[in-house]
C-alpha cells in the first residue's frame, strides 16, 4: 500500500457542473506536474492551495479541460498521504479521459472504499468512524445524517474506548499481580473486581439498548397501507407523500400492484407502500395483487389499516383484523370529512389495544397525528431527538453482545474463587470483542467486507 498511488472518480457519473478525480499516494504530486499546466504554478505545489489551469495530454501537450487543482500534503489530508484533487467539468468522457491519463502517469485504479481504508490504516480514523462515512453518504433522513455525523466525530468510539480503558486498567493490575509476585503488587479484592466489571457491563448494556432505535434511524422502516378496497388507501398514500403517486378512483380494485415511496417521518426513513385491497377475488390479475399485499404485510414493520368511518366497520374489516393477528397495527379511521357511521371510540371497541387515528386523506386532516403514531409505534424511546451515541450497526451490536456475555461469565466466576489467571483470560476476550468495533482487533477479511460496501471513489 505504501508504494501505490491510487486514483478514482469521486463524483457520480452524469452531466453536471463539476466532476472530481482524486489521487492519493507518494506519486500524487509527480502526476499532477505531469498533467497540469498553470502560469501560477512555479515549482512544487503548495499544500492546501487551489490552482487554476488545464489538464493536458503529456504525449502532445494538447489541452483536455479547464480545471481547478488542489494539493494536500501528508499527513494533513483525508488519507494522511499526499492527495491531489482535479476539479473538472462533469461528463462521462472528460472524467474517463483524465482518469486514463492519471493512470498512465503512474497511478492505479482505486478499489472500492480504498481511500477511506487508507485513512483507517494510517490512523486518521478508527473503524467505527470509517463505517460512518458510508452511513453519512447513504443517510435517508436528517436524523440518520445526524447519527452518522456523530459517529464520524467519534462519539461511539470514545465510549467504547472508555470502557476498554477501564477494563485494560483492571487487566493490567491482575496481570501484574500474576506475573510479578516478587514485586508485592497489592491484589484487588473480589469486591473491587466485581464493582469494576459491573460498571463496564452496565455501560455495554446501555449501548446495546440503543440498537433497535439506531437501526431504525439508519435503515428505516416499512409501513404497509392495508384495508378493504375503496376505503381511501391510495388517497392516504398520496397525502402522506405529498404528491400523486397512486391512481385514485371510486372503482374498487383500481390498485393492483404495490406502490412504494420513501418519506421521512419525524426523522425516521419510512418506505410507505400502498397495496391492493384485501378481499376474496376471482379476477386473476386482482388475485395476484392481493397475494402481493399479503406478502408485503408479512414483511412489513407496521401496518396502517384504513377503515371507512362513513361506512363503518363490517365483516370484511373484521376478517382483515383476524388476518393481521401478530402484526403491529395502527387504525386510520378515514373519511372523517363525511357524516360518520361510526365514531373513533366505536372503532376502538372493534380494535381493542390498537391506536386509532381519525383522518381525512382527501382534506389532509389528522396526518400529523398519524405520522406521530407511526413513529411512536416503532421507536421505543419516543420521537424526541436521539442521543449522540446510537449503535446502528449489526456488527457493533454483535461485538457488544459478545462482550456482555464474557463480562457476565466473569461476574459469575468471581464469587466461586476462580483463579485470577482465568479472570484475566475473560477480560482479554472482552477487550478483543470491543476492539473489533474500533478496528483494533478486526480480522482482515472483515475489513475487506466492510470496505467493499463503499463506492470506488470514497
Amino acid at each position: 500500500m505504501d508504494d501505490d498511488t491510487i486514483a478514482a472518480i469521486s463524483t457520480p457519473f452524469g452531466v453536471g457542473g463539476i466532476g472530481i478525480i482524486k489521487i492519493s499516494g507518494p506519486r500524487a504530486q509527480e502526476i499532477a506536474h505531469t498533467l497540469f499546466r498553470s502560469p501560477a504554478l512555479k515549482g512544487a505545489l503548495v499544500s492546501h492551495r487551489l490552482y487554476y489551469g488545464e489538464v493536458v495530454n503529456p504525449e502532445d501537450g494538447s489541452p483536455l479541460d479547464e480545471v481547478l487543482l488542489s494539493y494536500m500534503a501528508k499527513p494533513h489530508s483525508y488519507t494522511r498521504e499526499d492527495v491531489v484533487e482535479i476539479n473538472c467539468h462533469s461528463g462521462y468522457l472528460v472524467l474517463r479521459k483524465i482518469l486514463e491519463l492519471v493512470i498512465k502517469s503512474g497511478a492505479r485504479l482505486a478499489e472500492p472504499g480504498e481511500f477511506t481504508k487508507r485513512a483507517f490504516l494510517n490512523g486518521r480514523i478508527d473503524l467505527a468512524q470509517a463505517e460512518a462515512v458510508m452511513d453519512l453518504i447513504e443517510a435517508r433522513s436528517l436524523t440518520a445524517l445526524s447519527t452518522a455525523s456523530s459517529q464520524l466525530k467519534g462519539f461511539l468510539s470514545h465510549e467504547v474506548n472508555r470502557i476498554r480503558e477501564e477494563l485494560l486498567l483492571l487487566l493490567s493490575h491482575l496481570e501484574a499481580y500474576i506475573d510479578f509476585p516478587e514485586e508485592n503488587v497489592e491484589p484487588l479484592s473480589r469486591e473491587e473486581i466485581e464493582e469494576k466489571v459491573q460498571a463496564a457491563l452496565r455501560a455495554v448494556r446501555r449501548l446495546l439498548e440503543t440498537y433497535e432505535d439506531g437501526k431504525i434511524y439508519r435503515e428505516g422502516i416499512s409501513v404497509i397501507i392495508a384495508g378493504k378496497p375503496n376505503v381511501g388507501k391510495s388517497s392516504l398514500l398520496n397525502a402522506l407523500v405529498g404528491e400523486k403517486k397512486a391512481i385514485v378512483t371510486p372503482i374498487p380494485g383500481t390498485t393492483r400492484d404495490a406502490i412504494e415511496d420513501m418519506i421521512s417521518l419525524k426523522g425516521v426513513p419510512v418506505k410507505i407502500i400502498d397495496t391492493a385491497g384485501l378481499r376474496e377475488v376471482t379476477d386473476l390479475v386482482e388475485k395476484e395483487g392481493v397475494q402481493v399485499t399479503r406478502d408485503k404485510v408479512a414483511q412489513a414493520d407496521l401496518v396502517v389499516l384504513v377503515i371507512d368511518s362513513h361506512q363503518g366497520v363490517d365483516e370484511e374489516d373484521r376478517r382483515i383484523k383476524e388476518e393481521l393477528q401478530g402484526k403491529r397495527v395502527i387504525i386510520a379511521c378515514n373519511k372523517i370529512d363525511l357524516p360518520p357511521h361510526i365514531s373513533p371510540d366505536q372503532v376502538q371497541e372493534e380494535f381493542p389495544g390498537k391506536v386509532v387515528v381519525p383522518v381525512s386523506a382527501l382534506h389532509h386532516q389528522g396526518l400529523d397525528e398519524l405520522k406521530d403514531a407511526v413513529v411512536s409505534e416503532v421507536i421505543r424511546h419516543g420521537i424526541e431527538s436521539p442521543s449522540e451515541i446510537l449503535v446502528t450497526s449489526l456488527r457493533h451490536k454483535q461485538a457488544l453482545e459478545k462482550t456482555a456475555g464474557t463480562l457476565t461469565k466473569l461476574l459469575a466466576d468471581i464469587p466461586r474463587d476462580v483463579p485470577p489467571e482465568y479472570l484475566a483470560l475473560d477480560l482479554q476476550a472482552g477487550l478483543e470483542f470491543l476492539g473489533e468495533i474500533v478496528g483494533e482487533t478486526t480480522r482482515e477479511d472483515i475489513l475487506d467486507q466492510i470496505f467493499s460496501r463503499f463506492c470506488i471513489g470514497k
